[in-house]
């Protein structure tokens, strides 16, 4: 997988996006969304936003902001926003994953639905999720895993060599991904058509770093 690639395959997906991928990964965005358990106020980040099928989902007193790679996906997604009145969606960007233009803590909880498995590094994806998420928030990732069926398993290790072209790494291995990116799971739940895709909810494990004014006594008090 590739940035050139990425963006080539979901500009060809976009015209028909909602119609194959909406009504089959809608229970999985409901039911994440569900868990974010979104409270007044709150800033919420979606990685991948894509045409905004979730958008509608938000309650309205969340504050959220979606992000994509592919910009014909957003121009959809800006266009739902339009025709819904989305108040609460209070931007809609194009930007890479794995180098997000956010500073530090710039959200309350953050999510990728269907992300996972597209990006070139998912430990890069994960890592700059926790960092734009503040400490103490939580991270949730919505995706399909490398099966435990042999049979099935098979399957998508054929298919392995065509991920550039269907946009997604079919392969990708939950424990191998909890694993690299130390996620801190608090939450592993089946979702959408025989539980074939995995929400994950995260506690945002990064420390917490010590007000400035400390920082500054502790040197002062080093030096004297």
């Amino acid at each position: 997988m590739d940035l050139d690639a990425i963006e080539k395959v979901y500009r060809r997906y976009a015209p028909t996006y909602d119609l194959y991928f909406g009504a089959l990964f809608q229970p999985g965005r409901r039911a994440v969304i569900e868990r974010m358990n979104c409270r007044p106020g709150e800033r919420i980040l979606e990685v991948g936003v894509g045409t905004g099928l979730s958008l509608p989902l938000y309650p309205r007193h969340a504050r959220v902001t979606g992000i994509d790679l592919s910009r014909a996906m957003l121009a959809r997604a800006h266009e739902r926003k339009a025709r819904l009145q989305l108040e609460h969606v209070v931007a809609l960007r194009c930007m890479d994953a794995e180098h997000m233009q956010f500073p530090d803590d710039s959200f309350d909880k953050v999510v990728a639905m269907y992300v996972a498995s597209v990006v070139p590094h998912p430990t890069r994806l994960v890592d700059e999720m926790r960092r734009v998420c503040a400490p103490g928030g939580e991270l949730y990732i919505v995706n399909h895993f490398h099966h435990a069926s042999p049979v099935i398993a098979a399957l998508e290790r054929l298919m392995a060599p065509f991920s550039k072209l269907m946009g997604f790494r079919p392969d990708l291995s939950l424990e191998q991904f909890i694993r690299d990116t130390g996620l801190d799971v608090i939450e592993k739940v089946p979702v959408n058509l025989l539980g074939y895709w995995t929400l994950l909810r995260a506690r945002n494990n990064k420390p917490r770093r010590a007000p400035k004014t400390q920082k500054a006594t502790a040197t002062a008090d080093e030096r004297g």
